[in-house]
This record gives C-alpha cells, sequence and structure tokens, in this order.
C-alpha cells in the first residue's frame, strides 16, 4: 500500500507542477513569447518576399501598397518612406510583366490602382499600348489618361459612368474619388456624394482620409457651417494622427473664428475633446490668436481660458493664452487689466510672430490709457488792416432800392441756410451763424492717433496672415 500510494503522490506531485506551469501568469508569459515568435517569423517571411519581391504577382504587392499607405494616415510616419519604395517596386515589376499576367484581373485592378495611388502615369501608358487583349477597359484608361494630364472637366459625364459601373469592384472607390475632385468645380453638391461613396467604400483608408478631408474643405468653402462641423467630427475621431491633420487644424481653426455665432458651441467642444489635451491646446491658442487679430473678443477671451486650462501651469501662467486673452480684452471697457497682463508677459517666452502681437497690443492699450496733452498755446499775429472793397454793382442796384432790406441782411439772405439753421428759422429760433473753432491740441491728438491705429492695424494683418 505504501509504494502505491508514494507512487500516486509522486504522480499528484507531477500534475500539480503541470498545472502551475500553466497558471494564468505563466500563461500569457506563453501566450506573449509566442507571439513574439510568429512576429518574426512574418518579418522574416516579408524580408524574403521583399528580397525576392520581382517575382510576386502585382496584386499582392499593390496590397501591401495600400497596407503601407493606411499606416501612414493611421499614424505611422515612418511608414512613408516604405510607400515610395514600394511605388518604385511596383511600377519595376508592371513593366516586367508578361502580358499573359493580366489575363487576372486582379493584376489589371492593381495596375489600375497603383497609377490613382500616386504611381508613374507612364507606366499604365506602356501597359496599355502592349494590351493587345483587351484585358484593360479602355473607357476607364482613358478617363486617367485625362485626368492626370490635367483635363479632368472634359470627361465629368464619363467618368460620373465610370463610378456606377464599378462601384462594387476593386477600383470603385478610387473612382469615386477622382470623380469628386473632378467635379466639385463646377457641382459642389455632387462631389460631395462622390466623396461619400469613396469613404463609405474603403472606410479606415488612405481613400477614406482624403475623402473625407476634402468633403471638410468644400462644405466650409460652400458655406455649409453645420455639414462641415459633422465632417470634422469624424475626422477629429479616425484621422488625427494623419500626416495631413495640420491642414485640417488649418480649415477647423478657420471654421470656428469666421463661423462660430452660427454653430453650436456644444458641437466645437465635442470635437475638440476628441483630441489629446497637447492638441487640444494648441487648437484653443490658434483660435484665440486668430479670433483676436479678426475683432472677436468673446470668442478669443473663450478659447484663451480653455488653452489656459489645458496648459497644466500653476496659477494660469500660460504665456500664450495671457497674451490672446489680453488681446481680447483690450477692445472692451477692461483695457486697463489687459495692459497690466501683457505688461507682464516675458518677450523671451514667446515667438516671433506673438512678440510682434505683443508689441502691438501694449502699443494700442498704452495709446488708449493715455489722455490727451494740450499742445502749448501760440500767440495769434497782429490783424492787418483790410482795404475798403467797393460793392458790386448788383450791390448797387439793391442799395437804390428803397423798399430793399440793408445791404447786409442782404448778403445773409443770399447765402443759403447751413444745417440746422432752417429748421431754427422755421421754430422762430435765434440762428447761429459763428461755428466754435477747432481745438488745436484736440485735433494733433485725434491725428496721431489714427496714425499710430492705421500702423498697428498694418502690423496685425501681416501677423494674422502667418
Amino acid at each position: 500500500m505504501r509504494p502505491q500510494t508514494a507512487v500516486s503522490r509522486s504522480s499528484c506531485r507531477g500534475i500539480r507542477s503541470k498545472v502551475r506551469i500553466f497558471s494564468p501568469f505563466r500563461l500569457s508569459k506563453l501566450l506573449l513569447c509566442g507571439v513574439a515568435m510568429v512576429l518574426n517569423a512574418v518579418s522574416v517571411m516579408a524580408a524574403d518576399q521583399a528580397a525576392g519581391s520581382d517575382n510576386l504577382p502585382p496584386y499582392l504587392m499593390v496590397r501591401s501598397l495600400q497596407f503601407v499607405q493606411d499606416s501612414v494616415v493611421m499614424g505611422d510616419h515612418s511608414a512613408a518612406d516604405m510607400q515610395r519604395f514600394v511605388l518604385a517596386k511596383i511600377d519595376k515589376r508592371l513593366r516586367a510583366a508578361d502580358p499573359s499576367e493580366f489575363r487576372d484581373p486582379r493584376n489589371v485592378d492593381a495596375a489600375l490602382i497603383y497609377t490613382m495611388s500616386g504611381g508613374n502615369p507612364a507606366t499604365l501608358e506602356y501597359l496599355v499600348s502592349r494590351d493587345v487583349d483587351g484585358h484593360f477597359d479602355n473607357r476607364v484608361t482613358e478617363v486617367l489618361r485625362k485626368y492626370l494630364s490635367g483635363k479632368g472637366v472634359l470627361i465629368t459625364n464619363t467618368l460620373a459612368d465610370m463610378v456606377g459601373i464599378y462601384k462594387n469592384t476593386r477600383i470603385g472607390a478610387y473612382l469615386a474619388l477622382v470623380a469628386g475632385n473632378v467635379t466639385l468645380v463646377k457641382d459642389p453638391a455632387g462631389a460631395l456624394k462622390f466623396y461619400d461613396m469613396a469613404r463609405l467604400l474603403t472606410p479606415g483608408t488612405i481613400v477614406e482620409e482624403a475623402a473625407l478631408r476634402r468633403s471638410f474643405s468644400l462644405a466650409i468653402e460652400t458655406g455649409q457651417v453645420q455639414k462641415a462641423m459633422k465632417y470634422a467630427n469624424r475626422y477629429a475621431r479616425r484621422f488625427l494622427h494623419s500626416p495631413y491633420a495640420n491642414q485640417f487644424a488649418d480649415m477647423l481653426v478657420q471654421l470656428i473664428v469666421d463661423h462660430f455665432k452660427q454653430m453650436d458651441e456644444q458641437d466645437v467642444l465635442a470635437t475638440l475633446a476628441t483630441m489629446d489635451p497637447a492638441r487640444q491646446r494648441e487648437i484653443y491658442l490658434r483660435i484665440a490668436r486668430r479670433a483676436s487679430i479678426n475683432g472677436n473678443p468673446e470668442l478669443a477671451a473663450l478659447a484663451a481660458d480653455r488653452a489656459q486650462a489645458l496648459a497644466g501651469l500653476p496659477g494660469g501662467t500660460d504665456p500664450q493664452a495671457l497674451l490672446y486673452g489680453g488681446l481680447a480684452l483690450i477692445p472692451t471697457t477692461d483695457v486697463r487689466s489687459a495692459l497690466k497682463t501683457i505688461e507682464g508677459l516675458k518677450e523671451s517666452e514667446l515667438s516671433d510672430s506673438d512678440k510682434a502681437l505683443l508689441a502691438a497690443a501694449r502699443k494700442v492699450a498704452e495709446d488708449i490709457v493715455t489722455l490727451p496733452t494740450a499742445a502749448p498755446a501760440v500767440e495769434a499775429p497782429p490783424a492787418e488792416p483790410k482795404p475798403e472793397v467797393s460793392a458790386p454793382s448788383a450791390g448797387a442796384d439793391v442799395q437804390q432800392d428803397p423798399t430793399a432790406p440793408q445791404a447786409s441782411k442782404v448778403q445773409a439772405a443770399a447765402q443759403p441756410p447751413q444745417q440746422g439753421q432752417l429748421q431754427r428759422q422755421l421754430q422762430g429760433q435765434p440762428v447761429v451763424t459763428d461755428s466754435p473753432k477747432p481745438d488745436p491740441a484736440f485735433d494733433a491728438f485725434l491725428s496721431n492717433g489714427r496714425s499710430k491705429l492705421d500702423e498697428i492695424d498694418n502690423l496685425l494683418k501681416r501677423r494674422g496672415g502667418e
């Protein structure tokens, strides 16, 4: 019994040891090791395929190109160099392809997608010239030939027909994107439909990114504010790390500053809330700067406060937010507070363009709060005696008329009444004929102030275009 018990215990220990090996922690380690081995194997296979990529079918190489381009718009900017490499390899492979390889429709579509994805248009011309068996649709190749040569306006109707025919094929989304680019000038509404089709056919790809960004730009240009905000929200959620995100940010700032009163503030906040804090702060600062220059103090103050809250600095000491917030207060009754704020800023903490804004803001605020000073009185020279001037003949005739009024009254009546005098005469009120003399000190102050404001406005306009 004891030997059997010993064997049983040893067996149990072995089982327990095996169970311990596959505990959750050890299992996760094994899974990670397995994933690492698989990824390593995949990378080795990819390297082997890259070494012998000249023998790969064109459609497989184009799939690699699509993956690389989609990775770029998703935020992997290091893949941009790989994109140029893959394009060059595909170009070489297509030119070396045997015409019989294009019996496979996937290779035909690959050549067309390569051309519409930044490839060499001359390569498509080369392939079509050798296509004696008619594997390429001449209508599609002719459309692409004219589009790539800058004659897209000539094939608007034909291209729309091609989109309808190839909508549910591998090249459908690319043709829809091209159709949107061709029709956006003459038919913006039609272009938006093509862009919507392109992005819905290929979600999460470079085609969707391009279609969404161009839809956003077109909606802004045509004044469709609400639709533009919808496109902006979608782009911010999906492609915020695209290399074209800076272009999107420029358009978003323009839209908010130019049409803020037509928007729902919650829509703006919801769109910006999809961004990380650093990017939110950057957008808010750009809004505050542009709104200040464009004379929108309410929006500038709101954006500056938001940027200040996102800066994470103690006591609200973000220099850019303070500058733009101070600019927003200058046109208000709180100009002294604005001057106090901007005077405390250090130029070393600002960019060159912001330094110019700071100098302009200080000058404007100081001119506003500075009281005018009276110019020194200038003694008038003694009046010279005026020679007597004989009255004209018409006046002499009037003087000879016994029923005529006195000469002084005739001369006064001959002149048309000045503004306001006629009404006083009708109401029986005394007429004031002598206008008050202007104050030379006040006139000098106004002239000097206008010249300073003109200089500052010109400076702000130049800086606002940066």
